[in-house]
């Protein structure tokens, strides 16, 4: 075994924070040695030492363990029937999590854990649970805070430890002291025209003329860090404010302790080698987005059979097509009538969809509504469209799927969230101040860094966009997932952010617009008629 690869497994160990024996770094060395280039895997000796995280002693007897767990994995994937020898993806590779099955976990400050919600949760929550709504908002980012360098309490204090370390003072602890201080608090109007900020201790009183801010937009119910001193008029003037610091997702990842915060369920390692293995060698592997599909329109049907030719006429068809509402060129609400001819509309939409043999057959559709389509009102999270309208399409397109919105998928081992919301107009009219322009005038890439900061999908005031209290756990984004799928009517963006892929298909019916994406690589590519 070279001395290269005896070093480069030692700096994975390094960077992991093992301390290994020799015997143990020998098993590594043999393992890595078994594997051939066909394997499911670019580097095992990866999967291996992330599993070893999980194991309290890291000895040469775990190591076989594991290693041999991987290699009957492995084994037994590369064991594949003769066929046409295409890696396809089918529906059931695919794992569409509606927003209602995703569990919530709580924080716990004291014991500094996470644990699951084992009660039940009525759609109709008490007083108690719009409460519980900002204190778990607020315990989710200041718990990432907390392990953030700059922001971290040291160990032992000295001198050398206070150096460039910005400490969080409690609001309730503002009272009676002078200097500068670091705040952590969720932006409130309690009184018309005054800005408070609110932590769990106490409230305060902000003055935001004179901050400096970071990129995002500042609303009500957004949660923010702030430098400033109090008034000795009792307000604290802020110099500086901008959303908590941003956690990778690994480190998220190994905070939650294996607990799945997603929705897809834990996969056997055989499970995950073969879903890595096809992610990435699949020929159908493509996802195409359309949002606003107007199904009373004529020009957007045309255009739409337009895509649907071309995709057919292609040598592998994507594994899937996402359409998203809004699907009526006018909005579903008390004034619509039209609801028998809407469903009517879904039927000839799956009619178009049957006259695609190929597509029938090898893509799977996902249907996500707008804000304006039929359901029982306007809050978040939404369920899936109404039996009623779908029943002519499902006639015609039995594996045709129907989840809420937002809802998340699984695929391979990226995770995907799609959501349909003209959000990026509802915040730029909610902001409190202009957003800052140092780092970037766009403002999608305003909206991404907002969202992803906050870990959240609409931190809007809650009579601005209206959220149920007791799923207010689905529009979560921590940890960040690999992609961030955003239906706006806007124009249509791609932003990559801190490693997350953020991207807007735009309005199809109105522009034409659309997107292929390719989740193995993150591979965004643009498109319209």
């Amino acid at each position: 075994m070279s001395s290269s690869m005896r070093k480069k497994v030692q700096k994975k160990c390094k960077i992991r924070g093992y301390t290994l024996e020799l015997d143990a770094i020998d098993e590594i060395l043999s393992f890595e040695s078994e594997f051939s280039n066909d394997s499911a895997l670019d580097d095992p000796v990866d999967i291996l030492l992330d599993l070893l995280a999980t194991q309290p002693i890291k000895d040469k007897e775990t190591v076989h363990c594991i290693a041999t767990r991987i290699l009957g994995a492995d084994a037994a994937i590369n064991e594949t029937p003769d066929g046409d020898g295409d890696d396809v993806i089918r529906a059931s590779d695919l794992l569409i999590i509606d927003a209602f099955k995703v569990p919530k976990f709580r924080y716990d400050p004291i014991k500094k854990v996470f644990y699951k919600h084992t009660g039940s949760l009525p759609m109709h929550g008490d007083a108690f649970s719009k409460a519980a709504l900002y204190k778990d908002r607020f315990l989710l980012l200041s718990q990432m805070l907390s392990r953030h360098k700059d922001f971290s309490k040291p160990a032992f204090d000295s001198e050398l430890s206070d150096f460039g370390r910005c400490e969080i003072s409690p609001i309730q602890s503002l009272i009676g002291q002078t200097g500068r201080r670091w705040v952590m608090g969720l932006i409130s109007q309690l009184e018309d025209g005054h800005f408070y900020l609110e932590d769990l201790s106490a409230s305060v009183e902000i003055n935001l003329s004179n901050a400096k801010i970071t990129a995002g937009f500042f609303v009500e119910n957004t949660i923010v860090v702030a430098e400033g001193e109090m008034l000795l008029e009792g307000v604290f003037q802020v110099f500086n404010c901008g959303f908590p610091p941003l956690e990778g997702r690994d480190k998220s990842l190994q905070f939650l302790a294996g607990h799945d915060s997603f929705g897809s369920g834990t996969l056997t390692e055989q499970e995950t080698l073969r879903l890595a293995k096809l992610e990435r060698e699949a020929v159908n592997g493509n996802v195409v987005i359309l949002s606003d599909i107007w199904l009373d329109n004529e020009e957007a049907m045309g255009k739409l059979e337009r895509v649907l030719d071309a995709f057919e006429n292609e040598d592998f068809v994507p594994c899937l097509f996402v359409l998203m509402g809004n699907f009526c060129s006018h909005p579903c609400n008390l004034g619509f009538h039209s609801f028998s001819n809407l469903r009517s509309q879904f039927g000839k939409l799956g009619q178009m969809i049957a006259a695609h043999p190929r597509l029938k057959e090898g893509s799977c559709f996902l249907f996500i509504p707008g804000p304006d389509d039929a359901g029982p009102s306007t809050v978040l999270p939404r369920p899936s469209l109404p039996k009623y309208l779908r029943e002519e399409l499902q006639n015609h397109i039995p594996n045709a799927i129907f989840s809420s919105n937002p809802c998340r998928m699984k695929f391979g081992s990226q995770e995907v969230v799609f959501f349909r919301q003209d959000l990026l107009y509802r915040m730029r009219r909610s902001c409190l101040m202009p957003p800052s322009t140092e780092e970037t005038t766009d403002d999608f890439e305003h909206l991404v860094a907002t969202i992803t900061h906050q870990c959240h999908l609409c931190p809007l005031p809650l009579i601005v966009q209206p959220i149920i209290w007791n799923y207010d756990h689905s529009l979560y984004l921590y940890p960040t997932p690999h992609t961030i799928v955003l239906g706006d009517r806007s124009e249509q963006k791609a932003f990559k952010y801190t490693g997350i892929t953020c991207f807007n298909p735009g309005s199809f019916s109105s522009d034409g617009a659309f997107v292929v994406y390719r989740p193995d690589n993150q591979e965004v590519e643009l498109s319209s008629l």
